[in-house]
């Protein structure tokens, strides 16, 4: 039998364990996949995690069936829990909104290690810390 013909890839970022049906509309509507059962799919992988954003990429095939490939948080999403942060500076050359140990920065880059462009954990940490400072978060050396 061949393989499916992959007809459609969407990537999504959703709360973990509670993706909400209407963004799953808009983004999954026109590909003709089964809403419901990628939502019920979705919140029973991610419901250890709830309260995350869980990035999912849904690839749709010829016969609308599907199959969902989850992605680890943004980074500046788990910076921001990390330092129990809203969101990070409106300028962040001029503004610091917390500082990161450098405990945390490992946690985190071993985290995302699995998604990131980089070899090894020191090079994620260089990630993370850089993806920090972007958002005005000092990172302790």
């Amino acid at each position: 039998m061949p393989p499916k013909k992959k007809t459609h890839e969407v990537t999504l970022a959703l709360e973990a364990g509670n993706a909400a049906m209407v963004d799953l509309g808009k983004m999954l509507g026109p590909t003709g996949a089964n809403m419901r059962a990628v939502k019920v799919e979705y919140d029973e992988a991610t419901a250890k995690n709830r309260g995350e954003i869980i990035p999912v990429i849904v690839s749709v095939y010829e016969d609308r069936s599907h199959t969902l490939a989850y992605k680890t948080p943004p980074t500046s999403f788990l910076i921001r829990k990390s330092l129990g942060i809203q969101s990070g500076a409106s300028n962040p050359l001029t503004q610091n909104v917390g500082t990161l140990s450098a405990t945390q920065v490992k946690e985190i880059a071993e985290r995302k290690l699995p998604d990131l462009n980089a070899n090894d954990l020191d090079a994620a940490i260089k990630i993370v810390a850089g993806t920090a400072r972007s958002m005005g978060v000092k990172v302790a050396s």
